[in-house]
């Protein structure tokens, strides 16, 4: 049972210093004049009007490393929770 959660926390995906690195470098690059997903998110909601598949794709890249940390999130207050 230890050598199956130490293989877990060996993980790179379950990893909070990878995972916030991502955020940091990948999901908020580049940097000025806002971050590239945020200029997304704002484009989507706005109706996706002109969005071409390349735009979709950027969306995807820079959004995964938040995906990655919202998932991570959701396994460490669930094995909390579990722990209780």
């Amino acid at each position: 049972m230890a050598s199956k959660e130490k293989q877990k926390s060996l993980n790179p995906l379950n990893s909070w210093a990878t995972i916030i690195l991502l955020c940091l470098v990948l999901g908020l690059a580049p940097f000025t004049p806002e971050p590239h997903v945020w200029g997304k998110i704002k484009w989507v909601l706005g109706g996706a009007d002109g969005m071409k598949l390349m735009d979709w794709g950027d969306l995807v890249l820079h959004g995964f490393p938040w995906l990655l940390l919202g998932r991570l999130f959701i396994l460490k207050v669930g094995t909390f929770i579990r722990g209780l």
